[in-house]
């Protein structure tokens, strides 16, 4: 079920395969894993993941997806293109991402 707001962001997403400590199973377009941004070690925040050019990636994969992240209201004005982020499930990072554009210009620097 997606969220019920628009996406925030446009980013590039990098799976870890299984061997670097990522999922052994797929995802599927609307998962939403844990976000953790550089420069902002305070926030963690949940990220719904719209994949848009697939339904499904596999460990190791590489995919555009369009982001909403739950508490935008508390990043405003605190992201910039070519961010990174990663993203987790607990406390496993399995993959990592950076924003390659704005859907809510509110949130850019």
């Amino acid at each position: 079920m997606p969220f019920p707001k628009s996406p925030d962001f446009i980013a590039k997403l990098q799976y870890k395969t299984t061997e670097e400590g990522g999922r052994t199973t797929k995802v599927f377009s609307n998962y939403r894993p844990h976000i953790e941004f550089d420069g902002i070690p305070d926030l963690l925040t949940s990220g719904q993941q719209v994949f848009l050019d697939k339904e499904e990636v596999n460990p190791g994969d590489r995919v555009k997806a369009e982001i909403t992240v739950l508490s935008s209201d508390l990043m405003k004005g605190k992201l910039h293109i070519g961010q990174r982020f990663k993203f987790c499930e607990g406390s496993r990072v399995i993959g990592t991402g950076e924003i390659a554009s704005f859907l809510n210009v509110a949130l850019e620097v």
